[in-house]
């Protein structure tokens, strides 16, 4: 484990400036969360590899950087230089470039057991209060509209497509709430759907003070 302060110190440094909701904020609350899955799973894996995974996994992420080969480059030079093992290295690299919900809208991959642990710690920030906040701040930061009732949610099956959006509301639809069925381990299916419960309360609530004129407020 005594890489681990490296990996954090890069993960600051490549996303501690990222407006997106992918920042080292998110990272680190990543890696907590894979953590405590682990421990409540009881799985032997590496915990180097999960640890780093979590910490890494957008900073080759095309919704972070502008060049992703160069990202993955530097990346792999980076856990060459602290001594990661070739076998450590193949597993931290396959996990972060295969873990993404739009990735597995191409093909879903054969992640180890460590990676579906942080595949699913990415997902639980993806969803409750954490992912109310992460969906509205990455919309308004791609100029997405808030909400369209005429705009009608997607069910994607491409990566292009899906990477333009259609509004913030709907992509609860496209995403956030399919995410709980996802979900590899017993542990974050059981939070998951804990947090998409909230949610969806909060949708009634929205959809309530979207139309004021509909609602019983007073």
């Amino acid at each position: 484990m005594d890489k681990i302060p490296e990996i954090i110190a890069y993960a600051k440094e490549k996303l501690q400036e990222d407006l997106t909701g992918h920042g080292f904020d998110h990272a680190s609350r990543v890696a907590t969360l894979a953590t405590q899955i682990a421990k409540k799973e009881a799985v032997q894996l590496d915990e180097e590899v999960l640890i780093a995974a979590a910490y890494l996994h957008d900073t080759i992420d095309d919704k972070v950087v502008p060049d992703v080969a160069i990202a993955l480059t530097k990346l792999q030079s980076f856990l060459k230089e602290i001594n990661f093992s070739a076998q450590q290295q193949a597993e931290i690299i396959f996990i972060i470039t295969n873990m993404s919900f739009s990735k597995e809208l191409e093909a879903k991959a054969n992640l180890s057991i460590a990676g579906q642990i942080v595949q699913d710690a990415d997902r639980l920030e993806a969803l409750g209060a954490m992912g109310i906040l992460r969906t509205a701040y990455f919309g308004g930061s791609h100029q997405h509209p808030l909400h369209n009732p005429m705009i009608k949610p997607i069910n994607f099956t491409d990566k292009k497509e899906y990477r333009k959006g259609t509004t913030v509301i709907n992509h609860f639809y496209e995403k956030l709430l399919l995410l709980p069925d996802k979900m590899n381990t017993k542990t974050a299916y059981t939070e998951a759907v804990r947090r998409q419960k909230f949610m969806e309360a909060f949708l009634s609530e929205f959809y309530q003070e979207w139309e004021p004129e509909n609602a019983e407020f007073f």
